[in-house]
C-alpha cells in the first residue's frame, strides 16, 4: 500500500509538472453589483472589472460632471467662488436630494458647490448649471461635449442631477475616468472630505449638510467620491482612496442596498491594496544628475528635469527589475525656452519599454549675440 501511495504521488507530481495549475489572485474574487471596475489612478490600469462598459443609469454620480464643469469654470476665472447667485424658481423647485434653497435668495458659489459635493443637492446643481450656461439644457450640452472630449463613449446626459431620464446613462469605466478628472482639483478635495457642515440661508435658517459618501469616514485612505441611488439605478458609488504612493478608483453600479455599495466598494479597494503595489519610478520636476550642454547659448549648460511623474503598478507576487535609459536630443542649441524638450527617459523591464517621460529644460537659455561672442574672444585672449 505504501509503495502504491508513493507511486501515486510521483505520477501526480509528474502530471503537475507537465500541466501546471496556475491559481490567479482573482480566481476567487467577485463583486456583487451589476457593474464594477477597479482602476489605478496614476496609470489607468484596470485591476479588476466586471461588465464595466455596460450602459446603466447611475443616479447622482451624474453630478461628477456638474462638479467638473463648475471646477473648470472657477479654475479658468470665469466663475468666482465668492460670487453671489440669486436662486431661480426652477432651481428652488427641484425635488429629490436638496438643501432647500429659496427662490430669490442669494447664495455664494462656494456654498452651492459645497452643497453638491457633500450632500448631492439637486437644487444647488441646477442653480450652478443655470449660472454657468444660462439654462440647465445649455449646461447639459456642455456636459455631453465634455464627455466626448474625455472619451466617455458609454455616457449620455439628459440633466445635471442624475434624476431618472430615459436616455441618461453611463458605465463603470466612464465613471472612474470622470472621477479621476474631478480628483485633480484641490478645491474638490477641500469639500469632499467634510463629514458634516451647514448651509445658511438668507432668511436665517440653516440646512445641515451630511456627506453621502460614508467611506470618507469609515474606510482608511478614502479621499473622495460620489454616491447615487434611484429605483432604476439601484445603489451606486464611485470613490477614490490613497495609501502611500498608491491611489485607486473604484466604482460599483446597481447594488441592492446602501450598505452593499459601501461594502462592495471597500472590497474592491481591499483587493487592490492587498494584491498590488505602485512604484514611483520617475518624479516630475526632479533634476537630472548632470546638466545638459547647450551650443551657442549665453549659458553653456542648462538644468534638465523630468516633465512628470511615472508610476508602475504590479501584482505584489511579480518580481522584476525596472531600468531607465536617458537619451538626449543631438545638437541642442540656444535659444532654449523653459519647458522645451531636451530628450526622453525610457522606463524598461527586461529591455522592454513600458513607458517614457520627456526631459525638459528648467530655464530659458538665450542665444549668444555678436557682442557676447566678441566678449568671449577678448576674455580668452587676455586670460
Amino acid at each position: 500500500m505504501k509503495k502504491f501511495l508513493t507511486l501515486l504521488v510521483l505520477v501526480f507530481s509528474f502530471f503537475i509538472a507537465l500541466n501546471p495549475v496556475v491559481f490567479s489572485y482573482a480566481d476567487d474574487f467577485s463583486i456583487n453589483a451589476k457593474s464594477c471596475i477597479l482602476m489605478d489612478y496614476h496609470t489607468g490600469r484596470v485591476l479588476y472589472e466586471s461588465n464595466s462598459d455596460a450602459k446603466y443609469p447611475v443616479a447622482s454620480i451624474v453630478k461628477l460632471m456638474t462638479i467638473l464643469l463648475t471646477l473648470e469654470e472657477i479654475d479658468a476665472g470665469r466663475l468666482d467662488l465668492d460670487a453671489i447667485i440669486t436662486a431661480s424658481n426652477t432651481a428652488a423647485d427641484m425635488g429629490g436630494s436638496q438643501v432647500f434653497i429659496e427662490a430669490g435668495g442669494n447664495y455664494k458659489v462656494s456654498d452651492l458647490l459645497k452643497s453638491v459635493i457633500i450632500s448631492s443637492a439637486n437644487d444647488a446643481s441646477v442653480l450652478l448649471a443655470e449660472t454657468i450656461a444660462g439654462s440647465e439644457s445649455n449646461f447639459v450640452n456642455m456636459m455631453n461635449k465634455k464627455a466626448t472630449e474625455l472619451g466617455l463613449d458609454n455616457t449620455n446626459y439628459d440633466n445635471c442631477t442624475g434624476l431618472p431620464a430615459v436616455t441618461q446613462f453611463s458605465s463603470a469605466r466612464d465613471c472612474a475616468v470622470l472621477l479621476k478628472q474631478v480628483s485633480q482639483y484641490d478645491l474638490y478635495h477641500k469639500y469632499c472630505n467634510i463629514w458634516m457642515d451647514k448651509l445658511s440661508h438668507p432668511e436665517g435658517r440653516e440646512t445641515e449638510l451630511v456627506n453621502t459618501n460614508k467611506l470618507i469616514r469609515y474606510y482608511k485612505g478614502c479621499i473622495g467620491g460620489k454616491t447615487g441611488s434611484t429605483g432604476e439605478a439601484g445603489y451606486c458609488l464611485s470613490a477614490v482612496a490613497k495609501r502611500g504612493d498608491m491611489k485607486l478608483i473604484a466604482v460599483v453600479l446597481g447594488t441592492e442596498s446602501s450598505k452593499d455599495r459601501f461594502g462592495q466598494t471597500s472590497k474592491l479597494f481591499d483587493y487592490g491594496f492587498n494584491n498590488f503595489e505602485n512604484k514611483k519610478i520617475i518624479s516630475g520636476d526632479e533634476k537630472l544628475p548632470s546638466s545638459v550642454s547647450i551650443k551657442n547659448g549665453k549659458e553653456k549648460v542648462v538644468d534638465a528635469i523630468f516633465e512628470k511623474d511615472f508610476y508602475y503598478i504590479n501584482n505584489k507576487i511579480e518580481k522584476f527589475d525596472i531600468m531607465t535609459k536617458m537619451v538626449l536630443n543631438k545638437n541642442l542649441s540656444a535659444p532654449i525656452k523653459k519647458g522645451d524638450k531636451l530628450g526622453v527617459v525610457y522606463i524598461m523591464i527586461e529591455e522592454k519599454v513600458i513607458g517614457e517621460v520627456d526631459i525638459i529644460s528648467s530655464q530659458n537659455v538665450s542665444k549668444k549675440t555678436l557682442k557676447d561672442n566678441l566678449t568671449t574672444i577678448i576674455n580668452n585672449y587676455y586670460a
